[in-house]
């Protein structure tokens, strides 16, 4: 049986999802349940989902707590038990670079891969949402 990807979703892609249908962050958050990967997630990530979403969306509140809801009850909680800080270029990023060791995922989703420039070391590559969904089968 093949190992289903392990991976940390940024908070710019997660907001992407929700700002419109017709990305592939849209349908990398459709595919949440699909069993073609794992999703980890920390409480401060859900938190910054969270927030973001609040203030960069259109969605009504209760819509939002439903998502997040939702990615709580897929998603792998992991707690963050040491911390690398600081190490990425932007240190607000850290957390999620200290997420995706914690959970030994493979790829970290986003569209700010530059801001996670040595971050493969940890053994995370950087991908955004198409070029993750083409390594699925999920896009051409």
């Amino acid at each position: 049986m093949k190992k289903k990807n392990n991976i940390v979703i940024d908070t710019n892609v997660f907001v992407s999802a929700l700002r419109s249908k017709r990305g592939a962050s849209y349908k990398l958050l459709s595919l949440i349940d699909s069993g073609k990967f794992e999703i980890n997630i920390s409480v401060p990530l859900i938190l910054e989902y969270e927030e973001n979403a609040k203030k960069r969306t259109v969605l009504n509140y209760s819509t939002i707590e439903d998502i997040i809801d939702y990615i709580c009850e897929i998603g792998k909680e992991r707690k963050i038990f040491y911390l690398w800080r600081p190490f990425l270029k932007d240190p607000k990023d850290d957390f999620i670079l200290e997420l995706a060791v914690e959970s030994q995922s493979e790829y970290i989703i986003t569209y700010n891969k530059k801001d996670f420039i040595g971050s493969e070391q940890f053994g995370s590559k950087i991908l955004d949402p198409k070029e993750f969904l083409q390594k699925i089968g999920e896009l051409k």
